[in-house]
């Protein structure tokens, strides 16, 4: 997936999780964080971010802060990006597929996509990662309710001949594995695994980052013992 126009910018604060302001071009913006998480490790007063000019010019904020620089890492921190990424793998990972469907509503539950071939009906729900250490990555980077429920949801269906995934698309590069983290949401954590043991499927994928676009590359290993120290 591809953001049009791309502008650098040095992050200032964040007042409140929807709005971030940003020095760009001589001038401090108001910018539309497309992130609601903590993203605390990531938003520091001086770093690097990137801006993604807003398609609708009667927007209040002209920017969407899309990126941020960590070191030698690039991260995206756009909480829609990993689902546009995951649609366009899945075009290419199932060409013969009878239908793709995002944002696909089985009985009071909603799901990322649903996708069936001749064989088989999958459900699959995206999560995006951007909490790292020392190459290290974990989901999540707060409390999720909503993650544990889609967790339960998932192990509910695989009885009912669903093929259940959840893909953790991890939003950098050179990273050494993906963890649930257990320290901050203990109950996703055991979800998860509860899950995994139930026969949902679990995919970790990094991605190829540049300022303009995310792309998913390849598949992470999943590390149950690794724990995030905040």
């Amino acid at each position: 997936m591809r953001y049009q126009t791309v502008v650098p910018g040095i992050f200032c604060s964040r007042p409140n999780r929807f709005i971030a302001l940003v020095e760009t071009d001589g001038r401090v913006e108001t910018c539309h964080v497309k992130n609601t998480g903590r993203c605390r490790e990531l938003l520091l007063p001086g770093g690097k971010v990137y801006l993604a000019l807003a398609d609708n010019p009667k927007r209040k904020t002209r920017y969407d802060l899309i990126a941020v620089q960590k070191g030698d890492l690039l991260i995206n921190m756009d909480s829609q990006s990993p689902n546009a990424a995951v649609a366009e793998a899945l075009q290419r990972y199932f060409p013969h597929a009878r239908c793709i469907r995002p944002e696909y509503t089985l009985g009071c539950s909603r799901f990322d996509f649903y996708v069936e071939t001749a064989e088989k009906r999958y459900l699959i729900e995206v999560k995006g990662v951007t909490l790292e250490q020392d190459g290290k990555t974990f989901f999540p980077d707060a409390p999720t309710l909503r993650g544990r429920k889609h967790l339960h949801e998932l192990t509910q269906l695989t009885r009912q001949g669903y093929t259940a995934c959840i893909v953790f698309v991890i939003q950098m590069e050179k990273v050494c594995s993906f963890s649930p983290n257990g320290v901050t949401d203990p109950a996703f954590a055991n979800a998860l695994k509860m899950a995994a043991d139930s026969g949902v499927h679990i995919a970790c994928v990094s991605c190829r980052v540049t300022p303009n676009s995310m792309t998913l590359d390849h598949p992470v290993p999943l590390d149950w013992t690794a724990v995030y120290t905040s």
